[in-house]
Formats: structure tokens, C-alpha cells, sequence
């Protein structure tokens, strides 16, 4: 695939989802990515949703001829540095520190939802539109979660663990203008996969 890029502030980012979904070359995907409710057009829509060991490239980190990892639910690997996970050559999965400068250069938290997600799409069962304005061209889109709903909410992995069990996200809600970090987040959830350029 070839994808939309978008430069904010000193990042250069993916400006859509992740759709790589090739387990023969990358082992770590198999079983480990979906489109939501397997719809292929979801995927072509919104990206793949992926395990945190699929979107480090768990199998890959753990072949590592100098320094293998042992990574994934239930196993705490210390991750450290840029990790290029699945994502292709010359860009990597952002830490946490990465989404928090993103956060950061679009205005700050209480706001950073707005600003990141795109016009049209995001819906609210309790009110009015949650569509943002996309005013840095991010264009995030309410590609859902598992275990959340398509056009709801949106979550990205971050390389960054918090435990053997949770890894950080960065994520957006319809009906809410913030965007946030999130710790709590179970390694076999299914997110999306932003990359940023090296």
C-alpha cells in the first residue's frame, strides 16, 4: 500500500491506518490482525485492528539473532528505542513519549481530539455529531476497537508496555474533544497502528 503523510510539528506521521496484513512474511500477523467484523471493505476504509505483540512484530523480536525478546500478553520484554514493529522501512510504532508530542503540538489533551480526528464519520448515540475538524490533516477515522464499536471511538498503539499484561494507547472518543494516553489496555485488544517516520 501506499500511504497519505502528514507532517505536525517536527513528526512526520502516516496520515491513515495501517492496512498490512501479510503473515507469510511478517509470522507475527497470523491470527493476530482484522478488519472489524471481517468486512474487507473495513479494512480498506478504516485500516487493520491488531494485538500489541502483532503490531511490535512480536516473532520478529523474538528471532533477533543479537537480542532476542520475549514479548506479548503475559510477558514483559522491555522494549526500548525506536521499534519498527509491522510497520515499513523508515518508520517505526510511536512510544508513548511520541504520542504525547503529537498530543502536545496540536494544542494539548482537552482539545487534541478535535483537532486529530476527521470531519465526518464519528457518531453519537447521545447527541450531536462527533466529527472533528481535522485541522492538522491526522484524519483520524472511527475505525473501532475490539472490544469497542466502529464509528465510536479510535485507538492506536503506542511500543511502550506498562506491565506483562497492558500496553499504551493513544485514543479518541465520538463525544468527547480530548485525546489521551491510556495504560490500561490489554495486549490482545485489536487497535489500529499509526506509524511515524524515523
Amino acid at each position: 500500500n501506499t500511504y497519505k503523510t502528514v507532517k505536525i510539528g517536527e513528526q512526520v506521521w502516516m496520515a491513515e491506518n495501517l492496512n498490512y496484513a501479510d503473515s507469510v512474511k511478517t509470522p507475527s500477523l497470523k491470527e493476530n490482525s482484522w478488519c472489524y467484523g471481517n468486512v474487507a471493505a473495513n479494512c480498506e476504509k478504516y485500516g487493520r485492528l491488531y494485538t500489541w505483540a502483532a503490531a511490535i512484530d512480536s516473532v520478529k523480536l523474538a528471532t533477533d539473532a543479537d537480542n532476542p525478546l520475549d514479548c506479548g500478553y503475559g510477558k514483559t520484554c522491555g522494549l526500548s528505542g525506536t521499534v519498527q514493529g509491522i510497520c515499513p522501512s523508515g518508520w517505526h510504532l510511536p512510544s508513548r513519549d511520541e504520542w504525547d508530542t503529537l498530543i502536545t503540538a496540536v494544542g494539548g489533551s482537552s482539545t487534541a481530539g478535535t483537532a486529530l480526528k476527521s470531519t465526518s464519520g464519528w457518531s453519537s448515540d447521545e447527541g450531536p455529531s462527533g466529527n472533528g475538524t481535522d485541522a492538522f490533516g491526522f484524519s483520524a477515522l472511527p475505525a473501532g476497537s475490539l472490544p469497542s464499536s466502529l464509528r465510536v471511538d479510535a485507538h492506536f498503539w503506542s511500543s511502550t508496555e506498562f506491565d506483562s499484561y497492558y500496553a499504551y494507547s493513544m485514543y479518541l472518543l465520538d463525544d468527547y474533544d480530548c485525546a489521551d494516553l491510556e495504560a490500561g489496555d490489554n495486549k490482545f485488544f485489536r487497535y489500529s497502528v499509526r506509524c511515524l517516520k524515523d
